[in-house]
């Protein structure tokens, strides 16, 4: 029944019953409640499917491996411990999903919007996520390996352990996010990359060209793992001793 249609026939019953216009206007809002309540429900109970609105959706501890997702609603749905390798999500929103110790090692995600998620020890290994967004996103100890990241959008991200071995990391902006301890050494890049006050505590850059970085100050190169084959920009000296040295 449509809004209109239940309107009306919530006024005649009030009428028929002499009810006051606020008793039939908090009927009329439980109504309407129920209904969306159910629509939800249905909703998620859905098979995946590109386009389909997941939002809010209990989706933990399953095995929705090789999905597709292209383009889904996403949004606050939970995936902690959920098997999505090899699922296709381009464009896919998961803003504030729940993606705790969930895996999506090898899935198509380019464009996908990942802000503001839970993803602690999420594995994006292989994924191609070219273009995609993971601000104020909490990524501790997320595996990155492999990964196509070109791109990508990490402002403040809290990223502390995060592993971006032979990640692809071109033009990928970590403004203001927490990259304390990062494996950010064999990740693979050309031009700059933009870490304008990220933290940089214990964070792995041995052996990598920053001569081209924007935002970085000597404050966080001090903080900073490097080596002599680090490279840094022309206003930036190497410590005298790189903390992480004798390790």
């Amino acid at each position: 029944m449509s809004k209109s249609l239940m309107e009306r026939a919530f006024r005649t019953t009030a009428r028929s019953a002499g009810l006051p216009a606020a008793v039939m206007v908090g009927a009329l809002f439980s109504a309407c409640l129920a209904a969306s309540s159910t629509a939800q429900a249905a909703s998620c109970k859905s098979e995946p499917a590109p386009s389909i609105d997941w939002q809010d959706c209990p989706k933990a501890n399953l095995v929705l491996e090789q999905s597709a997702l292209d383009g889904a609603n996403l949004f606050s749905a939970d995936f902690s411990y959920t098997d999505l390798r090899g699922s296709s999500l381009i464009g896919a929103n998961f803003e504030k999903a729940t993606l705790i110790r969930s895996s999506l090692a090898g899935s198509k995600a380019d464009k996908a919007n990942f802000n503001r998620v839970e993803g602690y020890r999420t594995v994006f290994s292989q994924v191609s996520a070219a273009g995609a967004s993971f601000a104020s996103a909490e990524l501790q100890r997320a595996d990155f390996t492999g990964a196509d990241l070109t791109g990508v959008d990490f402002e403040k991200a809290e990223l502390g352990r995060a592993n971006f071995t032979d990640a692809v990391i071109t033009g990928a902006r970590f403004p203001m996010a927490n990259l304390a301890r990062a494996q950010l050494q064999a990740a693979k890049f050309e031009g700059p990359l933009a870490f304008d006050g990220a933290f940089l505590f214990l964070t792995h850059i041995e052996g990598m060209d920053l001569s081209q970085a924007t935002g970085l100050q000597q404050w966080q190169i001090d903080q900073a793992c490097g080596d002599q084959n680090t490279k840094l920009p022309a206003d930036l000296k190497a410590p005298a001793d790189w903390p992480c040295a004798s390790n």
